[in-house]
């Protein structure tokens, strides 16, 4: 039971994470990672998928963003989506490698559904940029760097 809590909790935050909700993956995936019970490659996986899934969300929105955007709870101003969205035309998809990054990744997945970019170059990319910064940060953690 502890290993879905585990593994469970760990999709979550990482979903929540990847959405314009306050929330930080990496104190939970860094505490699970000490404990040294659990798999580091299936953390790393499930933490990845959990985060390329909350970007989706991102994504979903952004295609529905005319409907959203003037509502008190949407997380983006004006000026922000103005940013993503001039950063995105300017250097298209491959901006979403960015999608891990703080401050930028949420406002670059939010454009990547305003602008009707492909799910499957999406999910593609972004799912390479998530994997990326967990490894890197997982390896971080466990001092291989």
């Amino acid at each position: 039971m502890s290993f879905i809590v585990a593994y469970g909790g760990l999709f979550l935050t990482s979903l929540g994470a990847a959405t314009f909700l306050p929330i930080q993956s990496e104190f939970l995936l860094t505490g699970l990672l000490l404990k040294t019970d659990y798999s580091v490659v299936a953390l790393v996986l499930v933490a990845s998928l959990g985060n390329t899934l909350g970007s989706m969300i991102n994504w979903l929105i952004g295609l529905q963003i005319e409907k959203f955007k003037d509502r008190k709870w949407f997380p983006a101003t004006p000026e922000q989506l103005d940013r993503a969205s001039r950063w995105y035309q300017r250097y298209g998809y491959w901006s979403l490698l960015l999608s891990w990054a703080p401050f930028i990744g949420d406002p670059l997945t939010l454009a990547a559904g305003l602008m009707r970019e492909p799910l499957w170059i999406f999910v593609i990319l972004v799912a390479i940029a998530k994997t990326l910064r967990y490894v890197i940060f997982t390896a971080f953690i466990l001092g291989v760097f």
